[in-house]
């Protein structure tokens, strides 16, 4: 067995568990820890490093959350096989190369990734008890396939939440539960056809573009404004749908009114066969103001196919998304996709309704919206010695902000002084769609969401020598 006493170190920030996993995901990523190597027990973990149980629980909980390492029953702990891992930190490095400064093989400093979510205050002792609940309360029943939409139980469980959380209105029989957004895509394409023009926001989500692009859509994109999609250039595109995210738009964290949510229905209203897809992907992150109702609840048209997830509020690894279809579509999707198969587990589709029916979902979400909101505010207070060089803009609202040049650095010149400090942020410019001669080329995202608030400190430190 390798050195336990190597994975604390006395003058290190961190807490106890995130030390203990980043030394063990570490070694696992260059290979020290071989693929069916046996770590040893928690209990066996936590007297040798003369901690708490639980700590050395929640490190093995965040490693088996992110496929590092298999739990196996009456066994104990193994290291998974990592196949792609060598792949990935090669890719990475030509990347890091391509953009200027060389950093080698060390990882960065501090990681502003607009994407990352904080899984430290994750409650994986409820968690696992639901799991011993649902797997010793539930017959043989609960291994057998299930209903292709999801289980009817959940649906009605979510659609409760989405009522009293979002305004949206639906029936059970409406939502469709699938594994990630892109599946429910997937499906969409099935249900309004192959070739469909769509117009998407322009700077957008790139992802959903790329999956679009792979169904020989004809995608146009429209530019925006303050407000959000441009309704007249939206008009002047010829589509037949279009992707929003009026709730909070990524990248650029704007947050569309409700006059021009009403001009989309509109829009959608005057032709059969238009619709509105609103992903409502981080909507439970809002830290100003009252909760923002969602496009869906102002549609009684039937116009708006609502795609939610519960990625950002639970963890990423749940892989849990939902679609609700207007009515109109629920036929379509019958008849179209009858023959596809449930793609979530019937045990961790109990799992969720039982996390969220039983309260546990809301007090989480709580207890996040005030962690991610102590950073927020700390990262709008660290910035404030940049007001004179950046503007900042999309805060009070999910897990990034946006900082653009007053004096003419240009966004590549950030990325790589920024680079040169060990710290990686990310350019706005990575989620446009084509090339737009609007565009300055002069505004990065800092997302705050996986780091602690030390590290949101030390990384706006070294960025003040970077670029001030």
């Amino acid at each position: 067995m390798y050195d336990l006493t190597a994975m604390l170190r006395a003058d290190s920030d961190k807490c106890l568990y995130e030390q203990i996993y980043e030394y063990i995901r570490q070694e696992i990523r260059e290979g020290k820890l071989r693929p069916g190597e046996r770590l040893p027990s928690t209990r066996s973990l936590a007297e040798k490093l003369q901690i708490s149980r639980s700590t050395a629980t929640l490190a093995y909980d965040q490693l088996l959350s992110e496929g590092y390492i298999a739990s196996l029953p009456y066994r104990g702990y193994y290291v998974c096989r990592m196949e792609e891992l060598y792949r990935l930190d090669t890719e990475e490095d030509s990347i890091y190369s391509s953009r200027g400064a060389e950093v080698g093989k060390e990882r960065y400093i501090c990681d502003f990734s607009p994407t990352a979510t904080d899984m430290s205050r994750f409650p994986f002792s409820v968690w696992r008890k639901i799991n011993r609940n649902v797997l010793s309360q539930s017959g043989s029943g609960l291994f057998a396939q299930g209903d292709a939409q999801g289980e009817y139980s959940l649906r009605e469980t979510i659609g409760r939440y989405l009522h009293s959380s979002r305004g949206v209105n639906c029936t059970p029989q409406q939502i469709i539960v699938g594994a990630g957004n892109d599946y429910l895509l997937l499906l969409l394409e099935k249900i309004l056809g192959r070739h469909v023009r769509i117009a998407m926001e322009n700077p957008t989500y790139k992802r959903a573009y790329q999956i679009f692009s792979s169904f020989a859509y004809d995608i146009t994109t429209v530019d925006m404004d303050k407000a959000g999609m441009s309704v007249s250039g939206l008009r002047q595109s010829d589509v037949t749908a279009a992707y929003v995210m009026p709730s909070h738009q990524y990248p650029t964290g704007v947050l569309m009114p409700i006059g021009r949510r009403l001009e989309l229905l509109k829009w959608a209203n005057e032709a059969p066969e238009r619709y509105l897809i609103e992903d409502d992907y981080d909507s439970e992150f809002r830290y100003r103001g009252k909760p923002i109702p969602s496009l869906q609840a102002s549609d009684t048209q039937g116009k708006v196919i609502y795609i939610g997830t519960f990625s950002k509020s639970i963890a990423p690894a749940i892989r849990v998304s939902y679609m609700v279809l207007p009515q109109n579509l629920l036929d379509r999707y019958r008849k179209q996709c009858y023959f596809y198969s449930a793609t979530v587990s019937r045990i961790d589709q109990k799992m969720l309704e039982e996390f969220i029916a039983g309260g546990y979902f809301e007090r989480y979400l709580n207890k996040m919206r005030k962690h991610y909101r102590e950073k927020h505010d700390l990262m709008l207070e660290e910035l404030e010695d940049f007001a004179e060089d950046f503007t900042v803009t999309g805060e009070n609202a999910g897990l990034h902000l946006l900082l653009t040049a007053r004096r003419g650095q240009t966004e590549s010149g950030l990325v790589e002084a920024a680079q040169s400090k060990g710290v990686r942020v990310y350019g706005l410019s990575e989620n446009l769609v084509g090339t737009t001669g609007e565009y300055p080329g002069d505004t990065v995202l800092l997302g705050y969401g996986g780091l602690g608030q030390e590290d949101i400190k030390k990384g706006l430190a070294l960025l003040r020598q970077a670029w001030l």
